[in-house]
């Protein structure tokens, strides 16, 4: 990318979404483009051809997805399917049609089998059933992986694929709906603090192993990918057309809980509610791929934690 290439951002104002806008800026890069989805509904197919069709960008981030926790990923299984599928295949066929010279889409983790060989490598993909708590939202993410490959196979193409761990920080969500595990622990444990509550309880047994990954790491290995993955359409026929992005590193929930108990500050208990699903026992990424290509994680899970609950803190200030 030239620091003048016109960039689309799809999903400017999530989490991912808006650390990548911030990462762009901090790199020069003077021509980026952002719309609100209150303006382009990337779930319309003629919004999103009208809107390539006039701005004709160079590079596009698909950041853009309905997400949420595994209550909603239950509660709403058609509107996770549809959303996504949606998004992606508007997105994707509109960047082919128009001429778009790279795009990167960003997969999930649960894409790979629930009871998958740890770590988890690209080649794992299909070796297994999905967790069925989040079933849905996989299939979608595994959707748009398909027709990445698939344009670049018919096409000849370059559309990549990031699978990032749990991705957490800046601009995290926070409320019920939309809230992963550990935003729902810091903003629980803030509560529980200044309530001065004794005691605190979370979905599961704590068992469950999980990798997270602060999301301005992402950004950086989103921008490193889009600079220097270039699969070959041999690769596509294989279906090396992703990359893992992750840290090498997990913790059970249940430490999970303690590192945010620590930073917050609370002095109760915590205690879990085994009555309630743990969804996959573990999810640890081999993202040795993409380090042998020289990226490296920055930010250490603590610092994240403790960057994350003071942003909360700080956006906590700004709605009073």
């Amino acid at each position: 990318m030239y620091k003048d290439s016109k960039i689309y951002v799809a999903g400017h104002g999530g989490l991912l979404g808006s650390s990548i806008v911030r990462a762009l800026k901090a790199r020069a890069f003077s021509n980026i483009i952002t719309y609100p989805k209150d303006i382009l509904d990337l779930r319309s197919e003629q919004a999103v051809n009208s809107f390539f069709k006039r701005e004709k960008p160079d590079y596009v981030f698909l950041a853009a997805a309905k997400v949420g926790n595994i209550s909603a990923n239950i509660n709403y299984q058609a509107d996770f399917l549809e959303d996504n599928l949606k998004i992606e295949l508007n997105v994707i066929t509109a960047s082919h049609n128009w001429g778009v010279k790279k795009l990167i889409f960003f997969g999930a983790n649960c894409i790979y089998p629930r009871e998958c060989s740890q770590p988890m490598s690209e080649k794992h993909l299909y070796s297994g059933p999905l967790e069925p708590t989040n079933r849905a939202y996989a299939v979608a993410k595994l959707a748009g992986l398909e027709l990445c490959r698939s344009y670049n196979v018919q096409h000849h193409t370059n559309f990549i694929v990031a699978i990032p761990a749990s991705i957490y920080g800046e601009g995290d969500h926070f409320d019920p709906e939309r809230a992963h595990v550990l935003p729902d622990m810091i903003k629980k444990f803030h509560n529980a603090r200044l309530s001065e509550l004794s005691e605190i309880v979370f979905f599961g047994d704590g068992s469950p192993r999980r990798e997270f990954i602060y999301v301005d790491d992402v950004a950086d290995a989103s921008i490193f990918l889009m600079e220097n993955f270039n699969p070959s359409r041999a690769d596509a026929e294989r279906g090396d057309v992703l990359m893992n992005i992750g840290t090498g590193v997990d913790h059970t929930i249940a430490e999970l809980a303690e590192m945010v108990k620590s930073v917050v500050g609370y002095k109760g208990k915590v205690n879990w509610d085994k009555s309630k699903p743990n969804g996959m026992p573990k999810k640890l990424l081999d993202s040795s791929q993409c380090m042998a290509l020289g990226w490296r994680p920055q930010i250490s899970i603590s610092d994240g934690i403790r960057r994350t609950y003071n942003w909360y803190i700080r956006d906590l200030k700004n709605l009073y």
